[in-house]
């Protein structure tokens, strides 16, 4: 029973290594390879390296990198969550998982056609924490994920391939003949229409999440020169001093950060399940099946 017990404590511990030493990983990688700076600095990105391809270098960017930590500590998370559930034992670990998924089941019945129930509540899940998770590491000083907009595109790529792939299952030529309605002159316009959700998405989430870091960041920079300004005069090292730092940042970093960010996830994993719900050709193919079923009535 010790031996288990003990296994079971290093599992945990493993677990528990595996969601805080990415974030690690990412502290220590920004203190050794970036820059020092003056003042405020806004940039994107840092470029760590490419990798040569046939097409086009392959470009490894902190984005990049932040993203593959982040989904290393979330899948850390899920397992520390999962590990020694027990049917007839239930502890605190087990319930936060069963309501975690009771949540996310219900999120997904309630705006999704029941079709995709079972299918795409993992998906939104994995969204909604991916999103949230890279949102909150600027908590720590390092740059967010979503505030790249390569990021963000590549999620909105992901949804238009399931919303395409939802329209398609009634065929290719009702899919084709959606272009032309209400009337085949609203082609360009229905082509643009198409085109533009994944764009939109990406824009959206990307520049809500941007705007909040370089609204703190401006804040932070006006508040030290402000401070420097007014209280400068004290003597000795409160004169270095600023004061005028302490607390707002914090109190703004709450909102842009922490509260923004959730908000932003769980926009961008609403408008996934209303594109891909109404993508789904519910009555095309109800009226393809009942032609199928009276076709060998007809041929008797």
């Amino acid at each position: 029973m010790k031996e288990q017990q003990r296994k079971f404590r290093l599992v945990d511990g493993l677990l528990i290594a595996m969601m805080v030493l990415p974030m690690l990983a990412a502290i220590i990688l920004q203190v050794l390879t970036k820059p020092a700076s003056e003042g405020v600095s806004i940039t994107g990105a840092r470029i760590f390296f490419s990798i040569p391809m046939p097409l086009m270098p392959l470009v490894i960017t902190e984005a990049q990198v932040n993203t593959w930590l982040v989904m290393i500590s979330i899948t850390g998370l899920c397992l520390f969550l999962t590990h020694g559930i027990r049917e007839n034992k239930r502890g605190f670990r087990q319930m936060a998982a069963e309501w975690i998924v009771e949540k996310l089941d219900g999120l997904v019945r309630d705006n999704m056609d029941p079709v995709f129930h079972s299918t795409y509540a993992p998906f939104i899940g994995a969204i909604m924490a991916l999103s949230v998770f890279s949102s909150l590491m600027t908590l720590f000083g390092l740059f967010p994920p979503t505030s790249d907009v390569n990021v963000i595109a590549g999620w909105g790529i992901l949804v238009f391939i399931l919303i395409t792939k939802n329209k398609l299952k009634a065929g290719v030529p009702n899919y084709l003949k959606g272009f032309t309605e209400p009337f085949a002159l609203m082609l360009p316009m229905n082509i643009i229409s198409e085109v533009a959700t994944p764009v939109s998405m990406t824009f959206r989430h990307f520049g809500n999440v941007l705007s909040g870091s370089v609204i703190s960041a401006l804040v932070a920079w006006a508040l030290s020169g402000a401070s420097n300004a007014l209280l400068g005069w004290l003597p000795g090292v409160l004169g270095d001093i600023p004061f005028l730092q302490i607390g707002i940042p914090a109190i703004l970093s709450a909102y842009f950060d922490v509260f923004s960010g959730c908000i932003q996830a769980f926009i961008f994993a609403m408008l996934t399940m209303l594109y891909i719900s109404s993508a789904y050709p519910g009555e095309s193919i109800a009226a393809r099946e009942q032609r199928k079923k009276r076709e060998p009535a007809m041929a008797r």
